[in-house]
């Protein structure tokens, strides 16, 4: 079954993802289309959605907000979000797709800081972690009941935020002719430079802090169960909603930067596309 409104289905929970400060969710959240290779004409989304989730990743504290959506497509060119990717707001392009296939590249970047030191007082002393250039690369095969789908983002800014790669699944079931609901499974990997910017603490951050030094390594980083719905109200109007159930492992889990390993997140959202 073709829902065309699936492309603003991933663009709400990729700027969702942004806004709370963690990219993994962009690929955790989305779930792969099924249509056709885009014409070579202008389509746009347009809408309204909110996002809850951690402040910072290994918050314990949420924060919750609106969150506009936009994005802009021709033929296999985009603007706005990279579907699947990690890169939450930039341009990219599908280097090939077929009726199951998808492989694309993307450039992007952070709207905002991932941490800042006033997010909370056990940041102080630790500094804020700036916002920066990302690159990606993706591919998805998706079929009539599931989707697979692998990203790995880079940062290209040179802020010292290090390298991911996200693997995920979803199975996917039509309740009505306009209600489709998924649920999957999901991981990321992350290297040595980006856990330890994240939830590493140096010498300088551990004088300033009183936290012990604590060095974090390359490894498994989250594991995560994603549910949602997209309910097609007409042709061009949906609504959709997305729950994230994420946990820290590894050194990301252990470090002492991290208040809380569960790192749940939630989108509700409307959209418009023409």
């Amino acid at each position: 079954m073709n829902f065309s409104f699936r492309s603003a289905a991933r663009l709400v929970t990729m700027t969702a993802a942004t806004a709370l400060g963690s990219a993994e969710a962009m690929a955790q959240t989305s779930t792969d289309s099924l249509e056709q290779p885009a014409a070579d004409s202008w389509k746009f989304t347009l809408g309204l959605g909110v996002g809850s989730g951690p402040k910072y990743p290994g918050s314990s504290e949420r924060k919750t907000r609106a969150l506009p959506i936009f994005s802009a497509n021709y033929g296999r060119y985009f603007i706005g979000g990279t579907p699947n990717a990690g890169a939450p707001v930039g341009l990219g392009a599908y280097l090939y797709q077929d009726d199951h296939w998808r492989l694309g590249a993307g450039l992007g970047g952070n709207l905002e800081k991932p941490r800042k030191e006033s997010d909370s007082p056990s940041l102080r002393g630790l500094g804020d972690i700036d916002a920066t250039a990302l690159g990606s690369v993706f591919a998805s095969y998706s079929d009539k009941w599931f989707s697979v789908r692998g990203s790995v983002v880079t940062d290209i800014g040179g802020k010292h935020e290090g390298t991911r790669a996200s693997l995920g699944f979803d199975a996917k079931y039509a309740l009505t002719d306009k209600l489709l609901l998924s649920a999957g499974p999901g991981l990321t990997w992350a290297d040595r430079k980006y856990t330890q910017t994240f939830f590493g603490i140096d010498a300088a951050q551990s004088a300033n802090s009183g936290l012990p030094v604590y060095t974090a390594k390359s490894g498994l980083n989250s594991i995560r169960f994603t549910v949602g719905a997209d309910y097609r109200l007409t042709p061009n109007w949906s609504l959709g909603t997305r729950f994230t159930a994420e946990d820290l492992r590894g050194d990301a889990a252990d470090s002492p930067i991290t208040q809380k390993k569960a790192q749940n997140s939630f989108s509700l959202f409307a959209a418009y596309r023409f």
